[in-house]
């Protein structure tokens, strides 16, 4: 199947989406956009709708590896809410750390909520810039009052 690639935009950022119609291969945020498809969610999310992004395939949770294990596990945190890296880590069978490397590896971060993984004692990390997982956070919040339910 054919890898397509496109843009949507997220505040002052772009989100570039790898995709080939079914599974998601790589996102990643950028200053400038890039022209083609994204999938429908993607873009709908970006527009701070709650959407429930796990319908989406990402490479990143294919196999049983350590790192499988905390996407997996991260995806599984609710849009509009937060786990903190040692709570990811004991629902994978890992470490703090390691969910800390695994986050900064994501190849699908919003397919794989890692913004919604935070610091025990702050938010924590997120590449290329923190503003970016202040935005999503509170963005998410916002989209969750302004719903008034749960994602759909």
């Amino acid at each position: 199947m054919e890898t397509m690639s496109g843009s949507c935009r997220l505040g002052l950022w772009y989100v570039h989406v790898h995709w080939n119609g079914k599974t998601v291969h790589r996102i990643r945020f950028a200053t400038t956009g890039i022209a083609g498809d994204v999938p429908l969610l993607v873009r709908q999310f970006c527009a701070g709708r709650p959407v429930d992004l796990r319908t989406l395939e990402s490479i990143a949770i294919q196999g049983d590896t350590p790192y499988s294990r905390i996407y997996r596990a991260v995806q599984e945190i609710p849009y509009g809410k937060t786990a903190t890296y040692g709570e990811i880590a004991r629902m994978a069978g890992t470490i703090p750390r390691v969910v800390g490397q695994a986050m900064a590896r994501n190849p699908t971060p919003l397919v794989i909520p890692c913004h919604r993984v935070v610091a025990a004692d702050g938010i924590g990390g997120f590449s290329p810039a923190i503003e970016i997982k202040e935005l999503l956070l509170a963005m998410e919040k916002k989209g969750l009052r302004k719903a008034g339910a749960a994602p759909a």
